[in-house]
C-alpha cells in the first residue's frame, strides 16, 4: 500500500516541484493549501487568491487531490500578534521562524495526520535525515536557519526533497514538466502576507507612532525618527539623518522613543563576542562541550564559531571566537554542528 504526503503548496515553484517529485517517486500526493492571511493593506493587495488559484492549477497538472486549509485565526494569534507584541517591547522578532513552529510543523502537520497523511511535505532548501535537520544543498538558498524551533518528533514526518538539489534545478523540472509556477518570482515580505514592509504593516496594526528623538554616539540630538519600534541594530537607512558618514542604530529605548546611532562603524555597541539566548530550542540534544559548534545570528550572516557555553538558569551565555556585528534583541540565533541544525534561541 503506497504512503500518503500532503504536500503544503504555496503556490511557488518550489511547492510545485515539491509536489511533482513526491508524484514521481511512487506517493499518494495530497496538495494542501494554507490560507493564513486574507487581509489587504494600505497600498497592498494581499494575493492569497492568485496563489491559491496556482497551487490549485499546478494541482490539477499533476492530477493529484487538491484541498484548503483554513488557519487565518490560528496565524493571527500565534504569528501576528507575537510579532507585534515583540516591536512593541523594543525587540526585532522573526514571524518566519514563529510560522514554521506553530503553523506549519505543528497545525498543518497534526491536521494532515488526522486526515489521513503519514507524512507532511514542504518546499523549504532544507534536508531531513532520520529526525535530523540538516542544511539545503544549495547554500545560497539554505533556510535551515528558520526551522530550527521544529522538533524531532515533526522532522520524522517531514519530507523536503529539493533541499537536496539547487534552485536552477528546481526551476529546470518545473519548466520541463510545464508547470503553470515555473516563471513565478520567488515571494518576499512576512510569512504569508506578502510584499508588505514590516513598517507599513505594524502602521496598520498599530497606528501611526509618535516620533522621538535620534542621538548620536555623542550625546547630540540630530533630529526626529517615525517611531522608535520601526528601527533594529545595525540598521543604516530610514534614519533621514543625512550629510557625511552614514549612521548605524546601536540601540534604542522604547519607553522613553529614542534610537541611538553612531556613525563608527566600529563603535561598540555595534559589535559582541558575547550573547545569551532564551527560549531554547533543541532539535535532537542540548550541545555539549566535547563538540565543535558554529551559530549564525541573522539569516544570511555568516557563520561564526563557538567558543564555549555557559548555562545561566533557563539561559545560555554563548562566547564566540569572533565579534559579531548587530546582535539584536528578539532575533534568532542559531546553532549547528558542522552540516546539522542542533538548534538555538532568541537573543536577549
Amino acid at each position: 500500500m503506497r504512503e500518503t504526503v500532503y504536500v503544503g503548496m504555496s503556490g511557488g515553484v518550489d511547492s510545485s516541484v515539491t509536489a511533482a517529485l513526491l508524484l514521481d517517486a511512487g506517493y499518494d500526493v495530497v496538495g494542501v493549501y494554507m490560507k493564513n492571511w486574507s487581509k489587504d493593506l494600505p497600498g497592498h493587495h494581499c494575493t492569497w487568491e492568485e496563489d491559491y488559484q496556482d497551487a490549485k492549477k499546478v494541482a490539477t497538472q499533476l492530477g493529484i487531490e487538491f484541498k484548503m486549509y483554513d488557519f487565518e485565526n490560528e496565524y493571527r494569534q500565534k504569528v501576528v500578534d507575537y510579532m507585534v507584541a515583540e516591536y512593541q517591547a523594543g525587540r526585532t522578532p522573526n514571524p518566519d521562524i514563529m510560522c514554521n513552529q506553530e503553523i506549519k510543523f505543528k497545525l498543518f502537520l497534526d491536521t494532515a495526520l488526522e486526515d489521513g497523511a503519514d507524512y507532511i511535505a514542504t518546499g523549504h532548501y532544507a534536508r531531513v535525515k532520520d529526525g535530523k535537520l540538516l542544511v539545503g544543498i544549495d547554500k545560497n538558498k539554505d533556510q535551515s536557519y528558520f526551522l530550527y524551533r521544529v522538533n524531532e518528533e515533526a522532522l520524522k514526518k517531514t519530507i523536503m526533497p529539493i533541499g537536496e538539489m539547487e534552485k536552477p534545478k528546481v526551476r529546470e523540472i518545473a519548466k520541463r514538466l510545464g508547470l503553470a509556477t515555473a516563471e513565478k518570482k520567488d515571494s518576499q515580505g512576512i510569512c504569508f502576507v506578502g510584499k508588505v514592509g514590516i513598517k507599513e504593516f505594524l502602521e496598520t496594526e498599530l497606528g501611526p507612532q509618535k516620533p522621538g528623538q535620534i542621538i548620536d554616539q555623542n550625546g547630540k540630538v540630530l533630529g526626529d525618527h517615525e517611531g522608535s519600534l520601526y528601527y533594529t541594530i545595525g540598521q543604516r537607512h530610514g534614519l533621514n539623518v543625512g550629510g557625511g558618514l552614514p549612521y548605524y542604530v546601536t540601540g534604542k529605548d522604547v519607553k522613553n522613543n529614542q534610537v541611538f546611532v553612531t556613525t563608527d562603524i566600529s563603535d561598540k555597541n555595534l559589535w559582541n563576542q558575547t550573547l545569551t539566548l532564551s527560549d531554547l530550542h533543541w532539535i535532537n540534544e542540548a550541545p555539549n562541550s566535547q563538540s565543535e559548534y558554529t551559530i549564525r545570528t541573522r539569516y544570511r550572516a555568516d557563520l561564526v564559531a563557538v567558543k564555549s557555553f555557559k548555562k545561566e538558569g533557563d539561559n545560555y551565555l554563548i562566547e564566540l571566537k569572533d565579534e559579531v556585528r548587530a546582535i539584536t534583541p528578539g532575533q534568532s540565533a542559531v546553532i549547528y554542528e558542522k552540516e546539522r541544525v542542533v538548534g538555538g534561541g532568541i537573543v536577549i
